[in-house]
């Protein structure tokens, strides 16, 4: 029996991956580092720590990926964290999956501050039983700490009491390295086949689908 939902923030409750790709392009036009908006549309759903050795060489990073990481925080709040909005269905499939007395646990490679945003918006904060994020681990998605931390937030939980809901690669990748298996769902905007090449068991257009095939997907 599946006890426990894991659930992907980014590109699987809220509408931010976009959001995500404009603040790494700014924030890597402003420090001189070349990198196009499509490259860093393959890499959203890795954490920064994973993202920028994609762009960056190990010097580069050592001298000035802290302070780019700053800047593109304080850049993804000011001017395009605003145009989040929630995916239709959030609200609706986590107050069933609670009713069916299921745990629901955030893993995200987002910072503190931005998982809080986002489960505001999605208006499930209430809903959720406990999160993971960038600050819980020494490496993010598509390493597996996240989900590891994640299911050790369910007393006597194991890898086939859970399901991961992801929307990028990273997702199943890092998920699949916990022993997890993974739902991808297409709204984050990765494409079908790039979900089950990645090893996702079911693929559902957002979480509206989700709902609609309850049954067939949560068991």
């Amino acid at each position: 029996m599946i006890r426990a939902i894991l659930f992907d923030v980014d590109g699987t409750l809220v509408d931010s991956n976009e959001c995500h790709v404009r603040a790494w392009l700014d924030a890597f036009a402003h420090f001189g580092i070349d990198a196009g908006a499509d490259d860093i549309r393959g890499q959203i759903g890795k954490g920064g720590d994973q993202l920028k050795p994609v762009f960056m060489t190990p010097e580069d990073i050592e001298a000035r990926g802290e302070e780019l990481d700053a800047w593109r925080s304080e850049r993804f709040r000011a001017v395009h964290q605003p145009r989040v909005r929630a995916f239709p269905g959030v609200r609706s499939l986590f107050e069933r999956l609670k009713a069916d007395g299921r745990r629901i646990v955030i893993a995200t490679s987002s910072s503190p501050e931005e998982l809080e945003h986002s489960l505001a918006v999605a208006n499930v904060a209430d809903l959720v039983d406990a999160t993971t994020s960038r600050g819980d681990v020494e490496h993010t998605k598509p390493a597996g700490d996240i989900f590891r931390a994640a299911l050790a937030k369910v007393p006597d939980l194991t890898p086939r009491q859970a399901r991961v809901v992801g929307d990028t690669p990273y997702d199943a990748i890092a998920a699949a390295k916990a022993g997890l298996d993974t739902i991808g769902l297409l709204c984050g905007g990765f494409s079908r086949a790039d979900l089950e090449g990645a090893g996702c068991v079911a693929i559902a257009r957002d979480p509206e689908e989700l709902m609609a095939r309850y049954a067939e997907l949560f068991g």
